[in-house]
């Protein structure tokens, strides 16, 4: 297992593979709702097993807190625990920047896996993409 950290959309194809596969071809998410300003100047992680990408999310960092998205597990990779390494990762990653605390958007199917991270949930369950989610944050430091 190798962890490696793109900005922008430095070797974009390989976070992106990931991702069509997860999101748009898996959950039927509309390519265009997948794709948005914020990959130009997110932190990307992919995680490669045997030099596959199997697993990615990306950071952004903002002004009031960071914000992490579009975790991502190639199907056949999951229960590897390859979501928590990178999510770990981008903790911490977000932790080195200077991140007071992270954010995101659960699906409500995995709100159980977040909150085992340390992460909150907070306000109403709401739609994205057709599907239902939960606002999650956690405080750092």
């Amino acid at each position: 297992m190798e962890i490696r950290w793109y900005k922008g959309k430095e070797d974009f194809h390989l976070t992106y593979g990931i991702r069509k596969e997860v999101f748009v071809e898996e959950q039927k998410v509309p390519v265009e709702m997948e794709l948005d300003e914020y990959d130009d100047t997110a932190y990307h992680i992919v995680l490669f097993d045997n030099n596959t990408p199997v697993a990615t999310g990306r950071l952004l960092e903002g002004e009031e807190y960071f914000k992490i998205g579009r975790v991502a597990v190639l199907k056949e990779h999951r229960g590897k625990s390859y979501g928590k390494v990178v999510m770990e990762n981008m903790i911490k990653k977000a932790a080195e920047l200077g991140a007071k605390e992270v954010h995101l958007h659960a699906q409500l199917h995995a709100k159980r896996f977040y909150e085992n991270l340390g992460f909150e949930p907070y306000g109403e369950v709401f739609d994205e993409a057709g599907i239902d989610h939960i606002s999650m944050k956690i405080l750092l430091g």
